[in-house]
């Protein structure tokens, strides 16, 4: 085997020439991948001038120099364009996006915590906090137990950090 079994970086072997270029190839792999971020995910052509170290996830219908390579990350690098394939458990932060993706082994999805809420199967089930609620007072009937099941409901979404205190 001359590769990783996890992200196919290249293994080195004893007498091997020119040991640094394989070396040096592996290490470009490891610093796209370790808290890897990405500009988009929703490109699917090079773009016309990449800084060394930009990545992109190549989206569907990749053409040009990305051609054949959708779903995967691309890097750009002093040698050119470097291709990781995606795995299962892979996640990296989209700058355009403002949250993480990460791969599920087959497509690439928007991660639970985003910039608006936390998301579960792709629903917002918590959004942005909310202004302060005052506790219940004042009207001419008061019905204590109604007041106390009120006051435990905000201190409950108080504590949560749902609404502000």
């Amino acid at each position: 085997m001359d590769m990783t079994p996890r992200w196919a970086l290249p293994l080195l072997f004893a007498g091997q020439a020119q040991k640094e270029v394989f070396h040096n190839e592996a290490l470009t792999l490891v610093d796209a991948l370790l808290h890897g971020r990405a500009e988009s995910a929703d490109v699917a052509s090079p773009p016309g001038a990449p800084e060394i170290g930009q990545c992109w996830i190549v989206a569907a219908g990749a053409s040009g120099g990305w051609a054949g390579q959708a779903g995967a990350i691309a890097c750009w690098s002093e040698g050119g364009w470097r291709f990781v394939t995606a795995r299962a458990g892979m996640a990296m932060d989209v700058a355009d996006r403002g949250h993480r993706l990460f791969h599920d082994g087959t497509n690439w999805r928007d991660g639970a915590v985003r910039s608006d809420g936390l998301y579960v199967d792709d629903q917002r089930v918590i959004a942005a906090r909310q202004a302060a609620i005052p506790n219940p007072g004042g009207g001419s009937v008061i019905d204590v137990e109604a007041r106390t099941t009120l006051a435990a409901i905000l201190s409950a979404l108080r504590a949560h950090g749902l609404i502000v205190a």
